[in-house]
């Protein structure tokens, strides 16, 4: 019997600017302040500045290919396309472990927020109960999940404005410039992985483009919208939180901004309690949507044949993935058991790195060979902004083999044994299973597909 594969379209441009945000806006609550250890706040604000010229001349280039190919699979898709089986194979595998191991590092994240508000409460047990609460929220619908996701998102970048507003005018230079480069260079580059968690995400907004009810015209708003906002955001953050205190001290915790709240307020202040708790929708938003982007990934390549098919059944009522979803959380869960925040997200980061390389491969290669394909959105100055985002890429990936050899070996050792096993078994020799992979409506009938 055949199970239904298909979603429902009601997504529109607010939507996907607030998953673009609601991605990533976490990265600016905890995570990027662990880079201040080696790099020090002017190390990471270069890996910064590096890694966000990634990224805006990235998301260009890679809103060509989603506006011009909209499937669930997104990357995947991309890459099977321009590069083959083997290509969409190796873009599939990075993208997942980028969306399975983000959300349990953000799921951490908000456990600690809970035991800094009541220290009674176990932060793992919260991480758990929070994989539970977002995965039901995610099976009722994509409507709902989105407007719910709106609303957080709203919520979150206020917050996060409002937390500029209160410690910006207590910067002072010399606290943001106390041993301000500690690793020298070489701490930049070490620093790299906990700047892209500053953005890392943003990307997972294509993985909805078959819920978009236009995606060759809103996908362009969502993402360009959404990064401007993120670079305000990120920048400001850092520098807000560096220059009240002594950096040293929020360069291991996961919680730096109600520390940087209590540092210029005081503890017994209560609009300290009140950020700490408000706080927790940035994590959530975050939360929240990369689930929604995990699951559709884990749906896309199970509907292509690359993944057990039952991970693409969509619920009849809600048409929602739901064992994608389940099967996300359960490997979510898993990894808050057995890893720490800092190894989950440089795990994430790798697998968004690769995934990042083999798409700009993709830009260039589909605009070889398949030059009548339709593009309602053409890359800027173009080849400048794929090559720009293709060499910051490989450049940012050596950087994390360098430092993190024995995690990045157990990330390309696991991708080998699986490339091994998908040419043995001649899955390379098969096409996807028939969808919109295949089906692309944009592709001229001169299009090599």
């Amino acid at each position: 019997m055949q199970h239904d594969t298909s979603l429902k379209k009601v997504l529109k441009p607010l939507h996907l600017w607030a998953l673009a945000v609601g991605l990533v806006i976490s990265g600016e609550y905890f995570g990027w302040n662990l880079g201040w250890k080696d790099a020090g706040t002017i190390g990471l604000l270069i890996a910064t500045l590096i890694v966000t010229v990634l990224y805006i001349t990235f998301i260009f280039s890679f809103t060509e290919l989603t506006t011009a190919i909209p499937h669930a699979g997104g990357p995947f898709a991309y890459s099977y396309r321009a590069l083959g089986p083997i290509g969409g194979f190796i873009a599939g595998y990075a993208t997942l472990i980028e969306f399975l191991f983000a959300p349990p590092a953000i799921a951490v994240a908000l456990g600690s927020y809970m035991h800094f508000l009541n220290p009674l409460l176990n932060g793992d047990y919260i991480a758990y109960a929070c994989y539970f609460i977002f995965t039901v929220i995610n099976l009722l619908g994509i409507k709902e999940s989105a407007v719910f996701n709106l609303i957080v998102t709203i919520l979150a970048v206020a917050e996060l404005c409002v937390f500029m507003g209160v410690t910006g005018p207590h910067f002072k230079w010399h606290n943001f410039m106390q041993n301000p480069m500690p690793g020298g260079i070489p701490g930049i580059f070490s620093a790299i992985p906990f700047a892209v968690w500053l953005y890392l995400g943003i990307e997972g907004v294509a993985m909805v483009a078959e819920e978009v009810k236009n995606p060759q015209r809103d996908f362009k708003k969502g993402y360009i919208y959404g990064i401007i906002t993120l670079v305000f955001l990120a920048l400001g953050v850092m520098l807000c939180t560096g220059g009240v205190t002594n950096w040293q001290t929020l360069s291991a915790t996961d919680n730096p901004l109600p520390d940087a709240i209590r540092a210029v307020l005081g503890s017994q202040n209560r609009f300290t309690g009140l950020f700490a708790g408000i706080g927790l929708f940035g994590l959530i938003a975050s939360f929240h949507s990369l689930i929604i982007s995990c699951s559709r990934q884990t749906f896309a390549l199970s509907r292509s044949g690359y993944l057990p098919s039952f991970l693409s059944t969509v619920n009849t009522r809600f048409k929602t993935p739901h064992w994608a979803l389940v099967a996300g959380s359960i490997t979510g869960i898993i990894a808050i058991a057995t890893g720490t925040t800092g190894t989950i997200i440089i795990l994430s980061v790798i697998g968004a790195l690769v995934m990042y390389i083999i798409s700009m491969l993709s830009v260039f290669a589909l605009r070889k060979k398949e030059p009548l394909l339709q593009r309602p959105f053409r890359v800027p100055l173009y080849p400048v902004f794929p090559a720009v985002a293709l060499l910051l890429s490989v450049i940012s990936l050596a950087a994390i083999v360098w430092y993190n050899q024995q995690l990045t070996a157990w990330f390309f050792i696991v991708l080998a044994i699986l490339l091994i096993v998908f040419v043995l078994t001649g899955k390379h020799k098969q096409k996807a299973q028939a969808d919109a992979l295949l089906n692309n409506q944009q592709a001229t009938p001169t299009a090599k597909v």
